[in-house]
């Protein structure tokens, strides 16, 4: 009589257990696979409801907002852009006139990024591959302009600009916007040139490249992300300051700034609260604009695979 003989499954193939589909690495995958989602939903919830409310305040009509200012959706046959019309509507037409300021703002934050970078992307390239003396400290007095607050600034600078006479006009805006920001652009980016190799750039110097070839060349492209996203930070600051807008412009009103327009919307009883909501959602949209246009460059690494080793 033959006697079975016990199969044994390879040792490298064990047999999981009945009940064992749910193993503890199972479920922390399908948990935080959960949670990420609802971390990721209530964000873009927190930070897109503020802008929505705003939104639809902008576009409801006023007697339908006093009847139901908490209201988050409203029938189609309700829209009014009525607001945008008189936000947009020069002064002299009985508008806010916020098409011209939107136009100084644009000039002055436009400007403050060209000429930062213009100044910072040499002067950070310099600080980052030249030795020279007092290459350290000089890293450090960039940012000890930021030990003074605006507010300490603001009578000399008031007095300084009055006697040239240059209150009340946007070219003084820009002077002061340029000084702020250069500092903290040139430590950027300087930050950002010590992380390209710098075997690329004797690379290029060995096929015969001046330094000025190489920082064109190869530096430049390399750095666009970092350059971009400190353009759209520069642009940022330039574009809402207010401070030293309501310094030098608020005796002006041809020359003031989206900011400041808004400002003084937000302190006069008599504009009404969708025209306050349009001129927040005018000077809050540009910024977002430009954000998602240059999210890419933002967001892609130039630097990935350009050298091997």
């Amino acid at each position: 009589m033959a006697v079975p003989v016990e199969t044994r499954r390879p040792a490298s193939s064990p047999r999981p257990p009945e009940g064992s589909r749910w193993t503890r690495d199972v479920i922390e995958t399908r948990i935080f696979g959960v949670l990420r989602w609802v971390v990721i939903v209530g964000l873009v919830l927190v930070t897109l409801f503020p802008f929505y409310y705003m939104f639809i305040l902008s576009i409801r009509p006023l007697d339908s907002l006093l009847r139901d200012p908490g209201s988050l959706v409203i029938p189609l046959a309700e829209l009014d852009w009525g607001s945008y019309v008189s936000i947009m509507t020069p002064q002299e037409d009985g508008g806010q006139g916020f098409l011209r300021f939107m136009g100084n703002s644009a000039l002055v934050a436009l400007g403050t990024v060209l000429i930062s970078l213009l100044v910072a992307i040499p002067g950070s390239y310099a600080i980052s591959r030249l030795n020279f003396f007092g290459r350290r400290q000089v890293s450090a007095l960039f940012l000890a302009v930021y030990l003074f607050p605006s507010i300490l600034l603001a009578i000399p600078l008031f007095t300084f600009f009055t006697r040239l006479g240059l209150r009340g006009q946007l070219v003084a805006l820009l002077i002061v916007y340029v000084a702020q920001v250069i500092p903290v652009t040139i430590y950027m980016l300087r930050n950002y040139f010590d992380t390209i190799p710098t075997s690329l750039e004797e690379a290029a110097a060995l096929d015969g490249a001046s330094r000025l070839g190489v920082l064109r060349r190869i530096s430049l492209p390399l750095a666009m992300p970092a350059i971009i996203s400190n353009g759209l930070f520069v642009f940022m600051i330039a574009w809402n300051e207010f401070l030293f807008a309501l310094l030098f412009l608020v005796n002006t009103r041809p020359s003031w700034t989206v900011s400041l327009g808004l400002s003084q919307l937000a302190g006069s009883i008599e504009v009404p609260t969708t025209v306050l909501m349009a001129g927040s959602v005018i000077l809050t949209l540009p910024i977002i604009i430009i954000f998602f246009a240059a999210e890419r460059l933002l967001t892609e690494g130039l630097t990935a695979g350009a050298e091997k080793g």
